[in-house]
């Protein structure tokens, strides 16, 4: 018999928080990525909500959750947060899983909390200076400031782009264009504050004191800026293990739960702690 999904709120003192949960035993938390929210990370609850009880909250801004204009989104405002989450629902002994952004806000939260996190599972993880020539960033910047005049002139090029076969790339950027219209807050966070700003919050020189297990997943086929990210983190963090898997697809985990699920799963059982 399937597990039913409970969705829930809570007023937190920086807004309401919006959540998934499913299922019983230890406490997984799952941090969206920047394009996402919790709903990324549903069919993979499903998978392990036999074994573990599940939780996907929508980050501050993102989702469902509450947007307040008036706050100043920082990587520190999302963990702070998390925190105040984590206390309400008396979550003391967790496995953190997270994508990109979410990657960023759940190693955040482990550095400040060792001992309420028992192993983390990041998927391309945000937050990680790399020695690579990063023209994504400044590729989104661009897009964000002059998105309306982009996207039209993106738009009108795609039709001879795709007859010449170079629509991919025009897509691409539309996607990327569209993804940010839809995430402010995600677009702040990573992009739009000041660089001294961002750069105080990487994870580089914190990574060290990460002493806990933590799995990278990254794709074969990924951005080399991705891959930069994710082997900088397993050569920084003492605990961390790089593995490259194959998907099938770019939408992972969403379009390939099953697989996503049984590496959380072998991960965390490898790495089981006693739960209270």
């Amino acid at each position: 018999m399937p597990l039913h999904f409970h969705n829930s709120r809570i007023k937190l003192s920086q807004g309401t928080i919006f959540w998934r949960e499913v299922g019983y035993g230890p406490a997984i938390v799952f941090l969206h990525g920047s394009q996402s929210d919790s709903n990324q990370w549903v069919s993979v609850m499903e998978r392990l909500a036999t074994q573990y009880r599940c939780f996907a909250p929508d980050l501050l801004g993102f989702g469902d959750s509450e947007r307040p204009n008036s706050l100043h989104y920082s990587i520190n405002l999302e963990v702070e947060c998390l925190a105040e989450y984590m206390e309400a629902l008396s979550l003391e002994s967790v496995y953190l899983v997270a994508h990109s952004l979410g990657a960023w806000v759940a190693a955040s939260y482990a550095l400040k909390n060792l001992e309420k996190v028992a192993a983390l599972v990041l998927l391309e993880p945000e937050g990680v200076r790399a020695e690579v020539k990063q023209k994504t960033p400044m590729g989104h910047r661009w897009l964000t400031w002059a998105r309306l005049i982009i996207y039209i002139v993106l738009r009108s090029l795609y039709p001879l782009a795709a007859a010449l076969r170079l629509g991919k790339p025009i897509e691409r950027s539309l996607s990327k264009l569209r993804s940010l219209q839809q995430n402010p807050v995600a677009s702040q966070l990573l992009f739009k504050r000041r660089p001294a700003e961002i750069e105080s919050e990487l994870l580089n020189d914190r990574l060290p004191l990460l002493e806990l297990p933590a799995l990278i997943l990254q794709g074969e086929g990924d951005m080399p800026a991705i891959a930069a990210r994710c082997e900088t983190l397993v050569e920084l963090a003492p605990q961390a293990k790089l593995q490259v898997i194959s998907p099938t697809t770019k939408d992972f985990p969403e379009a390939e739960p099953e697989i996503a699920a049984q590496l959380i799963g072998d991960w965390i059982a490898a790495n089981r702690q006693s739960y209270d």
